[in-house]
């Protein structure tokens, strides 16, 4: 019996699921002690009017994705994933990913030193990812983002950045790195998260100083998505699910445009079907 696809009332791009109890990543920042189930996700979606979600595999997981690709193959309907994969990971192996609904892999900078992404190794996946209509997910600071971004877009393959960039302090025109990080989203392969404000210390009046910025600069919010950031780790206590779809309902209080951004741009960047 064929599943049913629900039509789009909205999309939360950035969520995250896991257990306490999993094999975690040798060089993790964070250590979760609780759990974060696709079932507890899924409700948050129902009761705020939400269709559909996208997790991301979170970093303290490392490159083992199999408790996000159970869940992506338990719910196709309604979700879509971002992996973490090595350097070096088979075409076998993403073709598996890919059949589980994964469409992207996340590069999570935080805390570590850049690498050269230039090189044979980096550029040849970004390429095969290329191929497949993937994207690549960047969480990494705003001053350093234009030293990573172009060599990765000039593959061909879409990126797509976390969290307003994580423009702790707001985005000054003023410092070069920030100017040249806004002259990235007017590429039509960049791609933006409004998503967890609240990881760059940014209030509402900031985070819409900075949303008023992004969008000039990337000419309109064809390219911007929103993501809840659930369960906001290291964060629980200062915010919530309600908070967070709170926030873009006050950046973007006309419909159209919020309709645009929670429904009409990540159908097309994550392959779900409008109807």
């Amino acid at each position: 019996m064929s599943v049913s696809t629900p039509a789009i009332t909205g999309v939360d791009s950035h969520a995250h699921i896991f257990r306490q109890d999993l094999p975690m990543a040798a060089n993790r920042r964070y250590s979760p002690a609780y759990d974060a189930l696709v079932e507890q996700y899924l409700a948050h979606l129902d009761a705020h009017g939400l269709s559909h979600g996208v997790l991301i595999q979170p970093s303290f997981l490392g490159t083992d994705n199999h408790f996000m690709v159970e869940a992506l193959r338990r719910f196709p309907e309604r979700l879509r994933g971002v992996a973490v994969v090595d350097v070096t990971v088979t075409d076998g192996l993403l073709d598996d990913l890919a059949a589980a609904g994964v469409v992207g892999i996340r590069l999570n900078m935080i805390g570590k030193d850049l690498q050269d992404y230039t090189g044979v190794a980096w550029t040849g996946l970004f390429k095969r990812l290329a191929s497949r209509g993937w994207q690549v997910e960047i969480q990494r600071g705003i001053d350093d983002l234009a030293q990573i971004v172009p060599a990765i877009v000039a593959t061909g393959v879409t990126v797509v950045v976390d969290h307003f960039g994580l423009p702790t302090g707001g985005i000054d025109e003023h410092k070069p790195a920030h100017r040249a990080f806004l002259e990235l989203l007017g590429d039509s392969r960049v791609w933006l998260k409004l998503s967890a404000a609240y990881r760059s210390q940014s209030d509402r009046p900031q985070a819409s100083v900075v949303l008023a910025q992004v969008r000039a600069a990337a000419g309109g919010i064809e390219r911007f998505v929103w993501g809840s950031d659930w369960p906001n780790t290291q964060f629980e206590d200062r915010t919530n699910y309600a908070e967070q779809l709170a926030l873009i309902e006050t950046l973007l209080p006309e419909a159209t445009e919020r309709d645009q951004v929670l429904a009409a741009n990540p159908a097309r960047l994550f392959g779900f079907t409008l109807r």
